[in-house]
């Protein structure tokens, strides 16, 4: 990340296409969930810039009973060694 340049994730767009056939209350479940993922984002990147590797990885599937689910995640970080760098 660079403070004169962003990356762009485009999460709350590709959100918003695939939301168009959603009920009110789904389509505000992924709004918050797209704002979510756009933090999380800022701050992996954040890290990166700090001098560590960010993996996120599932740790677990929530199952919602009617044949939802979704991913949960960890981060597996690695920090490199001051000299590292």
């Amino acid at each position: 990340m660079n403070a004169h340049n962003p990356i762009k994730t485009h999460v709350k767009e590709r959100a918003e296409e695939q939301s168009s056939a959603m009920t009110q209350d789904q389509q505000a479940a992924i709004r918050m969930l797209a704002n979510d993922l756009h933090r999380l984002n800022q701050a992996v990147m954040k890290a990166v810039e700090a001098g560590v590797s960010v993996e996120l990885v599932r740790s677990a599937r929530h199952h919602g009973g009617g044949g939802n689910w979704g991913d949960l995640l960890i981060p597996v970080i690695v920090a490199q060694g001051r000299d590292a760098a």
